[in-house]
């Protein structure tokens, strides 16, 4: 398939990670809440969530909504409107809430975690505890999907009440099932952390290094990248996601 760089006038660099990660080792996203499917407590919008190793941010960007979140210090609702800057640590668990064309640019640190799995949705515990039940449940079809993203979300909108409605130990529960799930894929996130948030925190030790010696050498081999948007199904909406860590490098033709 052509890349869009050589419509440009330009070639497609395979050493694009080499050029550094985009800013901060962060992924971005854009998302359109889901609408038109109001759960059995009437609401519209996303799949119930936490992360366990990664912030999540949201930049609203057009319409209005909430963000419901639960946590150690209890159920909390914020409302959100084109303006609005929220984000969240991990075990903050979030519920995206659509009063009416809400649309978010989503910003997670950790890049490549979260698309990784670092997400556990809040299915009710008999099946969160059970990680065949859990992965059965997670898993979207080939086909009939829309029906499934919503069987999906439903079914974490219901384990999302009870985690309200359980108190502080239901919560640590949950907290414990979703590490159990989480635990096996550890040691590989740490080498996908290493290879970007901490290889660009090194990368930019060395510049500093070098611009204290006088040395601008870095400076001839910047790049412009880009990332096109690829259209999926996400948790909370219909999401437009950007590849950070494959970029085009955009470099002067030979």
């Amino acid at each position: 398939m052509t890349s869009p760089g050589a419509a440009h006038g330009s070639t497609s660099s395979p050493e694009a990670s080499s050029h550094g990660a985009f800013p901060g080792g962060t992924s971005i996203s854009r998302l359109t809440v889901y609408s038109g499917w109001a759960c059995a407590d009437g609401l519209e919008g996303g799949t119930p969530h936490l992360h366990t190793a990664s912030t999540e941010a949201y930049v609203v960007i057009a319409g209005h909504g909430a963000l419901q979140t639960l946590d150690a210090h209890g159920l909390r609702e914020t409302a959100l409107s084109a303006g609005s800057t929220v984000w969240f640590t991990p075990g903050t668990i979030h519920r995206a809430v659509n009063h009416g064309g809400l649309e978010v640019v989503v910003v997670m640190s950790n890049a490549g975690l979260p698309e990784a799995g670092d997400a556990v949705m809040t299915f009710p515990p008999e099946i969160v505890a059970d990680p065949e039940r859990y992965r059965e449940a997670a898993t979207l079809p080939a086909d009939g999907v829309e029906e499934a993203v919503r069987r999906r979300r439903d079914l974490a909108v219901e384990g999302f009440h009870r985690l309200t409605e359980g108190g502080p130990e239901a919560l640590r529960t949950f907290y414990d099932s979703a590490i159990a799930l989480v635990r096996p894929k550890a040691a590989a996130w740490r080498k996908i952390w290493e290879s970007t948030v901490a290889a660009e925190t090194g990368r930019t030790a060395a510049v500093l290094d070098a611009l204290e010696r006088g040395d601008g050498a870095h400076l001839m081999e910047s790049a412009l990248m880009e990332s096109p948007p690829d259209e999926r199904w996400g948790m909370c909406g219909n999401l437009r996601a950007h590849d950070v860590a494959h970029p085009i490098v955009h470099t002067p033709s030979r």
